[in-house]
């Protein structure tokens, strides 16, 4: 691996990081600037193209809770040059409007670029649940 590459690495960890961080502090704004202006974010069976539907999608998905953190584990990042993929394990706790908690598991399929000013962004998304339930894991899992 090259320098550049551990670099190119550093920074789409950073990227990632910078989403988990603006989903726990409730800024749109910086979480929709994680993704590129053409990115495609796929979640929960619905793709948004381009970056203000991907915000306009999360507001919706986000608009029943109270609040929201999210953790990207074990993250495998293979970088080539101005772009990149990778792969992350998330674990997300929930609480809606209600009171009630959830908990979110599951894994994000990622193509990253390098974006004007050198800045990495997400240029796909794709979550695939693995659980989605009581934070007691009593609900069924997504898939195994």
């Amino acid at each position: 691996m090259t320098h550049e590459d551990l670099v190119a690495e550093s920074c789409v960890r950073a990227l990632v990081a910078r989403y988990c961080h603006a989903i726990a502090s409730r800024d749109h704004d910086a979480w929709a600037d994680t993704f590129a202006s053409d990115a495609e974010w796929t979640v929960l069976g619905r793709t948004a193209r381009g970056r203000e539907d991907v915000l306009a999608l999360y507001l919706q998905l986000v608009s029943g809770c109270r609040w929201a953190v999210q953790r990207a584990t074990d993250g495998l990042i293979e970088v080539n040059g101005d772009t990149a993929t990778g792969r992350w394990i998330i674990t997300e706790y929930i609480q809606l409007a209600s009171g009630a908690s959830l908990m979110n598991l599951g894994t994000y399929q990622d193509d990253y670029r390098r974006c004007e000013g050198g800045r990495w962004r997400f240029a796909r998304r794709v979550f695939a649940p693995i659980y989605v339930g009581p934070t007691d894991l009593s609900a069924r899992p997504a898939r195994l």
